[in-house]
């Protein structure tokens, strides 16, 4: 039986764009503007990315808008966003796959629940966040919001892994960490085991 998390529910909506900040035991610890945050000295802050799949076991691949703060026309996993405060990490996912992509979800549930990265652009801009990773899975075509994905297309999970750690195929940075986190876990992406919501940062265990 796989666990269940508070957030499966329908989403949650946020009025503003901010971020929850972190200490380094992933307790919350403020709130910022997004925008604010992305600096060349990025605070610790609550994330997460999502990786939806088909019924062919296909993995919805998206481009990062060209005009994105950070990372942009980057190839990268299905979606990315920040859970806002008081907001459930699940709806959060649910919320910004709709909003980009226009699909919806099932079978949602996190798989990677410590995951931690930090990037820097070649400006500077630093990305510096604790990122639960999730999947999930869709029947529809998404229909994209052009301000936050340029472009889409549906590739073999097989093939997608193998290129990124083969150096083959460029994405984001956190994607090329993800992608070898989650080649350990199973070679198919069905057998990828729900993880305990314990095991989530303090902050993104709201329920």
């Amino acid at each position: 039986m796989r666990p269940s998390y508070p957030g499966s529910a329908a989403p949650s909506r946020i009025t503003a764009e901010r971020v929850v900040l972190l200490d380094e035991a992933g307790r919350a610890v403020g709130e910022q503007d997004k925008q604010a945050a992305h600096s060349t000295s990025t605070p610790l802050h609550l994330a997460f990315s999502g990786y939806v799949f088909d019924s062919e076991r296909r993995l919805l691949v998206t481009r990062r808008a060209l005009d994105k703060a950070t990372f942009p026309g980057a190839w990268t996993n299905t979606a990315c966003g920040h859970p806002g405060p008081g907001e459930r990490l699940l709806d959060a996912v649910t919320r910004r796959v709709g909003e980009e992509l226009g699909i919806g979800l099932r079978d949602l549930r996190i798989v990677l629940p410590r995951f931690r990265y930090r990037a820097v652009m070649a400006n500077g801009i630093v990305e510096n966040e604790m990122c639960p990773v999730s999947t999930a899975h869709t029947e529809d075509e998404p229909v994209l919001d052009p301000d936050e994905v340029a472009a889409t297309t549906w590739v073999p999970w097989d093939d997608f892994s193998s290129d990124v750690l083969d150096g083959r195929r460029e994405v984001s940075p956190w994607c090329l960490e993800q992608v070898r986190e989650l080649a350990l876990l199973a070679a198919d992406p069905l057998e990828w085991a729900a993880a305990s919501s314990a095991a989530l940062p303090p902050a993104a265990r709201l329920g």
